[in-house]
């Protein structure tokens, strides 16, 4: 019998929020593991253990018992945390979801909207060891200032685009001074990132932002933030930008750029296991019932489609997009509030077309995904907003997951005890 024999009648959107978990992804649940982890207690491959979990394969009676053992013995007030990390620009929190989830302690967050500071107080709850700030830049202005954001191992940052000023560089090079890149940022909030990376040196980072940032202020963004953070700030720094498309029903590109302060730490981008299988459409996401006020007015209606006859008049491609279960969405952007014209759904003959609900904005961004529930406790609009803004959050967990084994933690004492085999029993035995 094949080692792991295919299961036909599992496809990709089994993993979908309308679908029955498999055994493995059960269990693994239960006993408080990431896949990664999963994987390493079972001695399989990661590749191997995103089949087992999505049901494209099955996980060997061997495997599903180490995880059953697991299950009955965790209790999670006894899983230590492997490293602390703290959340910038953090919006809802999709980045620290993903580093939550391979054994990271959020120990500050910074994030000044006071509706997205609901949505995230809401769904992570504060212990006294977390510190929840507005303005970063209420942190930043001074070494002393920088001593009030507690020591951590990685920094998260989704942090603005904005362009930076070269005036400065320019009247110390008038004035014969030494500068360094690191001037030329001052003003933005890029900068505040840096100097909290030059104060407390943590091991690793990892920033998000729009895919234009590369082509930002004709290039001159990039090429500075990255001068900053290698030649500055002397990280081993890699970027890639990433599409969602393979884990949720939208064309969505962000850029990632993770770095190490380790320069013989070996991550690559190439490392990020993408899904296999068929990728998923709307219909994953879709609710079957919808209250009426998300369907657009008869006015409204009108306008969308008098709009775009007449940019298609005049050639050009803008307008609203009409998307049905099978279709894939375009990117959601915080402007979806407005009149929810880039992803509208079809609802059929005879009907006005709808917006995505919130909960449905929530599972098209990854933040309601198998049974992680998202709270929602702002408006319809606060809510277009802050999902518009966010990050795609299996993406982020699944960057977390081939960061991991260059985290703090690895060398220390793994996060869960390790199973030895009982090959006369041909049981698993967990040690300790």
């Amino acid at each position: 019998m094949p080692r792991c024999q295919k299961l036909t009648q599992w496809r990709f959107e089994a993993v979908g929020p309308k679908d029955a978990k498999t055994e493995f992804a059960l269990l693994r649940e239960k006993a408080g593991l990431t896949i990664e982890e999963a994987a390493r207690v079972t001695k399989s491959s990661l590749r191997s253990a995103y089949r087992h979990e999505r049901g494209e394969c099955a996980a060997s009676p061997l495997a599903l018992d180490i995880l059953k053992l697991l299950a009955e013995s965790h209790r999670p007030s006894e899983k230590p945390s492997r490293f602390r990390f703290i959340d910038l620009f953090a919006g809802i929190g999709g980045l620290r979801v993903g580093f939550e989830n391979i054994g990271g302690k959020c120990v500050f967050t910074s994030e000044w909207d006071k509706y997205a500071a609901e949505t995230y107080r809401k769904n992570f709850p504060e212990d006294g060891e977390h510190v929840f700030a507005g303005d970063i830049r209420e942190y930043t202005g001074n070494d002393e200032a920088l001593a009030r954001i507690p020591a951590h191992d990685v920094l998260l940052a989704g942090f603005p685009c904005q362009p930076f000023s070269i005036a400065g560089v320019s009247k110390k090079n008038a004035l014969g001074r030494p500068h360094g890149f690191l001037d030329a940022t001052q003003g933005t909030l890029f900068f505040d990132v840096a100097q909290i990376i030059r104060f407390h040196k943590p091991k690793a980072f990892l920033l998000e932002n729009v895919k234009n940032l590369q082509r930002h202020d004709k290039g001159r963004t990039f090429e500075t933030i990255m001068n900053v953070l290698e030649n500055e700030l002397g990280y081993r720094v890699t970027t890639k930008v990433v599409s969602a498309r393979p884990w949720v029903p939208q064309g969505r590109e962000r850029i990632f750029i993770a770095g190490f302060r380790d320069h013989e730490t070996e991550f690559s981008f190439d490392d990020v296991v993408m899904p296999v299988g068929l990728e998923p459409t709307l219909g994953t996401i879709l609710l079957d019932k919808v209250d009426e006020k998300y369907t657009l007015t008869p006015k409204l209606w009108a306008y969308l489609q008098d709009y775009k006859k007449k940019h298609e008049a005049k050639g050009n491609g803008f307008g609203f997009g009409l998307f049905g279960p099978g279709d894939v969405a375009r990117t959601l952007s915080a402007r979806y509030y407005k009149d929810g014209s880039e992803i509208l759904i079809d609802q059929g003959k005879g009907k006005r077309p709808r917006r995505l609900t919130p909960k449905e904005c929530a599972r098209l961004m990854g933040f309601e995904r198998g049974n992680r529930v998202w709270e929602v406790p702002v408006s319809d609009t606060q809510a277009y907003k802050q999902f518009g803004n966010a990050v795609v959050v299996p993406v982020v967990e699944t960057i977390a997951e081939a960061m991991s084994p260059w985290l703090p933690g690895k060398e220390t004492g793994e996060v869960i005890p390790l199973p030895s085999k009982n090959m006369e029993e041909g049981k698993a035995v967990v040690n300790g």
